[in-house]
């Protein structure tokens, strides 16, 4: 897949939500697993699938992810991106990918060579064990993210809502996180994996590959607010960052480093923003919003939120 850098994306204000979002009905991405329940009995569920996919930059080996699949393109570019091997004036030459052995190149103009880099590297707390190569933690330093940016509470519950209703993975099989882009109430990109790492990697890939700008956006995630997610947001020029879980100490102190808003807990009429206030304006009342329904509770939202 050769890549040529797209005009800018300019939204339409009357556009359809969601641009993307999950298919739980991709057969390729969920497998079913007989076993017993509690009681003895006999019972199917459906569980996400995990495949290696070692990525290469021109001839170099990366790293190898584990993922459900989908979007390897989008997840190669968005990982080298928030890595900082893929910069933004690279020219991209092409993306091959090689699905019979699990194995995507993505090739550039600019000849490159990170093994010094790869040799350091730090460990996260992603729940797929997401790594962080050489100086990336470093690179907040050097992020300003929009002051001018506002986040309308109105906004907050709209978005809750309508991802919460979204057919997807996290709520057909549980033990998968979800990130979305969005803009104002309007939920604009939905990836899913088995790492929110991943998910917001494939954002970034996205946003790359259709020229989107980060200006007026909100990044939404089901996962834990950890000083990864708070990094790679901040990376990608996002200024607000949203979750229905909640916080990490060092996600905290790094969002108010670069002046990030951080909500979390966001569940029904609920959350708390430990960075950032100041962009918040308070358009509705709480009390006239609808807590979240046990009913619509997805599966297996304390696991996740525990992990």
């Amino acid at each position: 897949m050769n890549q040529q850098r797209p005009a800018k994306y300019t939204p339409d204000p009357s556009q359809a939500e969601f641009l993307v979002k999950p298919d739980p009905l991709d057969a390729r991405l969920t497998e079913t697993v007989q076993g017993i329940d509690h009681d003895g009995q006999p019972v199917e569920t459906k569980v996400p699938v995990e495949r290696p996919l070692t990525l290469f930059l021109n001839g170099q080996e990366i790293v190898t992810m584990m993922t459900i699949g989908d979007y390897p393109d989008y997840l190669a570019l968005g990982y080298l991106i928030n890595q900082r091997m893929l910069l933004p004036d690279d020219e991209v030459t092409g993306v091959d990918y090689d699905a019979e052995i699990d194995t995507i190149v993505v090739r550039t103009a600019r000849q490159t060579d990170y093994e010094a880099r790869l040799k350091k590297k730090t460990q996260t707390s992603g729940c797929a064990q997401g790594t962080v190569f050489g100086n990336m933690m470093d690179a907040v330093e050097s992020v300003r993210l929009d002051e001018a940016a506002v986040l309308h509470t109105s906004w907050i519950y709209a978005l809750s809502k309508k991802i919460n209703l979204t057919p997807s993975l996290y709520l057909e099989a549980g033990a998968i996180h979800g990130c979305v882009l969005c803009e104002e109430d309007r939920p604009l990109i939905y990836m899913e994996d088995v790492g929110r790492h991943n998910a917001i990697d494939k954002i970034a890939g996205y946003m790359r590959v259709h020229g989107i700008s980060p200006d007026g956006k909100i990044m939404y995630t089901t996962g834990r607010l950890t000083s990864e997610m708070v990094i790679k947001t901040a990376q990608m020029g996002i200024p607000i960052l949203i979750s229905r879980s909640g916080f990490t100490a060092w996600g905290v102190q790094l969002a108010r480093q670069v002046n990030m808003t951080l909500i979390g807990r966001a569940k029904g009429r609920r959350f708390i923003a430990l960075s950032g206030a100041e962009r918040l304006r308070f358009d509705v009342d709480p009390a006239a919003v609808a807590d979240e329904s046990a009913k619509l509770q997805r599966k297996g939202s304390r696991d996740d939120e525990a992990a």
